[in-house]
């Protein structure tokens, strides 16, 4: 309590001295002076309750026909930044600016004898996109309400090429949060004295950048030897792990380290240069940077994901038959699509039974956990159905080049079950005991079997026995679970022919190597995957099931399919 009341209190002054600063600065008429408006903002439906304080920074040469780069800095005005900004912008080394200067947001106490809720350490240490949407749902807007003093409209680029965003200690980690969920809407990251430690999770972003698909970011950092090392981390070390991870990872990416202590001395001192550098080439594009090895392996550099449907209620169990065309299930309307190797997709069958998972045998029929019958359908090419399994209702199948099948079955009290059925009907559980097994596949050679349980960060492994019964389980494949949820919230799953495991999570996909390590972590255009396959005429056509949408995208790899005969991949890198 006391190291939180005396950072506000170092913030605040810091506030105090800034806006003195700029309110003084008559010293040099020849540089036009912007102007700072001031609100009270306590509208927010993010984060309910909260009052905070917004100051608005309009540079002189302003005009409102062309909508402004945008500056968003937390804990307020800091680094004497208004002056900055007159200096730089009359200098032609920014562009012009309208900066955005929050205080976090306070929860009043109900009376005198009860304390506020300072929500700063929970609006800014977290990982999420609460704060972004803050930013961009509700205060920019507000914002955009304001007119300066000659009655000029306040407008700002929606463009995240033209905005900033930055700040110091928990406002650093603020900043670069809100620029790693949204990089389409904040692109340019100023860290000072970042808290990239374990307050709130922070810790993780070193590791996580390292996985990550890269993003469109330019990134500042700065910190000095002397910073804190406390109960929640040791914030000098951290810092230069984050100035690692970034440049492994191929960011755009520059620091300053000095010998300070926790306060803002050394920014304010550096916030000049960081801003020239920041905004250095404008207009032009932040580029992309190339990933890690592991990210280069699978993904083919300016290869981007492409819409192949959207307007769905909700999509899942995409497949691929022997000539690489994709079938993929609208559960919600009862309704199977086929992707054809042309690029087109029709409507393969008008009522699916609400198919779920499904995959192809190497009879060349559909297997489909039908829902409303509770059954395992097996679909020909003219649309007509045999019953191949009944007695549960299964979620995902997988079938294996001998026409046997594993299916799961969450819905079933007091626990998850897996099943086997034979190429013959006959079936047996094999496992139960999972919170909720989802998704599922076969290894490449298919004597391992893998199912993901959506209500853990687990994807175990088995060895298939003679008999299909599964033998030596393990939570094997460890996966990383958003900030904002308790579980990875695993779906479909997928192997490639080299033996990676491709997992449909809440933070993308999640590309596991053979021992079990996530190596990388792909996003999807809308942030949502169901599940996944490897379409076209050479099965290298990544195929995702995202919500109402589905995409596709070109890669590297090949998918190993159950129905091919079975393949070893070469022994992993341990």
């Amino acid at each position: 309590m006391q190291l939180c009341s005396m950072r506000l209190a170092v913030w605040f002054a810091a506030v105090v001295v800034a806006v003195s600063s700029h309110n003084s600065r008559a010293a040099d008429d020849t540089i036009p002076q912007g102007e700072l408006i001031k609100f009270p903002f306590a509208e927010s439906k993010i984060f309910p309750g909260t009052t905070r304080d917004v100051s608005v920074y309009v540079p002189k040469q302003y005009d409102p026909a062309k909508p402004a780069c945008v500056y968003v800095n937390q804990d307020g005005v800091q680094y004497n930044a208004p002056a900055v900004f007159d200096q730089l912008i009359h200098k032609g080394e920014m562009p012009i600016t309208i900066g955005v200067f929050v205080t976090p947001g306070v929860v009043k106490a109900t009376s005198n004898e009860a304390l506020p809720r300072f929500n700063r350490s929970f609006e800014y240490d977290g990982l999420g996109d609460g704060y972004a949407r803050f930013v961009l749902d509700e205060l920019l807007p507000a914002v955009e309400t304001k007119s300066t003093a000659d009655g000029r409209a306040i407008k700002l680029s929606k463009d995240g090429n033209d905005r900033a965003i930055g700040g110091a200690s928990s406002g650093a980690i603020c900043a670069f949060t809100a620029a790693w969920e949204r990089p389409d809407a904040f692109r340019r990251v100023f860290s000072a004295i970042g808290t990239y430690v374990g307050l709130r999770g922070g810790q993780n972003y070193s590791t996580l950048i390292r996985k990550y698909e890269p993003k469109p970011l330019r990134v500042y950092l700065e910190d000095g030897s002397k910073d804190l090392n406390i109960y929640g981390g040791d914030w000098w070390m951290a810092n230069q792990a984050m100035e690692r991870s970034l440049v492994f990872a191929g960011y755009e990416v520059t620091h300053n380290w000095g010998d300070g202590g926790h306060n803002g001395n050394h920014a304010t001192e550096l916030f000049p240069d960081a801003m020239r550098w920041l905004w250095k080439d404008w207009p032009q594009q932040i580029a992309i940077g190339k990933g890690s090895p592991q990210i280069q392996e699978i993904l083919i550099p300016g290869e981007e994901w492409k819409l192949v449907g959207e307007g769905y209620k909700f999509t899942e169990g995409p497949s691929v038959n022997a000539k690489g065309e994709v079938f993929y299930n609208d559960v919600g309307a009862s309704k199977t699509f086929k992707l054809g190797l042309d690029g087109k997709v029709t409507e393969f069958l008008a009522d699916s039974q609400r198919g779920d998972g499904q995959a192809f045998g190497p009879d060349g029929r559909l297997y489909a956990n039908a829902g409303a019958t509770e059954q395992v359908l097996a679909w020909d090419d003219a649309g007509k159905s045999t019953v191949f399994a009944d007695g549960f209702k299964g979620n995902d199948l997988v079938v294996r080049h001998d026409g046997s099948l594993f299916a799961t079955a969450p819905f079933v009290a007091p626990d998850s079950k897996v099943w086997y059925v034979s190429s013959k009907g006959e079936k047996k559980v094999v496992d139960s005991g999972l919170k909720f097994a989802n998704g599922l596949c076969c290894s490449p050679d298919q004597t391992l079997l893998y199912v993901a349980d959506s209500r853990s960060h687990w994807v175990y492994s088995y060895q298939i026995q003679a008999d299909g019964s599964l033998a030596h389980k393990q939570k094997y494949f460890h996966l990383h679970a958003p900030d904002t949820a308790d579980d990875s919230g695993a779906d479909g799953v997928r192997t490639d022919r080299d033996g990676r495991v491709w997992v449909a999570t809440r933070m993308g996909l999640q590309v596991c190597d053979q021992p079990g390590r996530v190596n990388c972590i792909i996003p999807t255009p809308n942030g949502k995957v169901s599940n996944l396959t490897f379409g076209g005429p050479d099965f290298d056509l990544l195929v995702c099931t995202c919500g109402d949408r589905v995409y596709s995208r070109r890669v590297k790899v090949k998918g190993a399919n159950g129905w091919d005969a079975p393949n070893k991949p070469g022994n992993p890198r341990l």
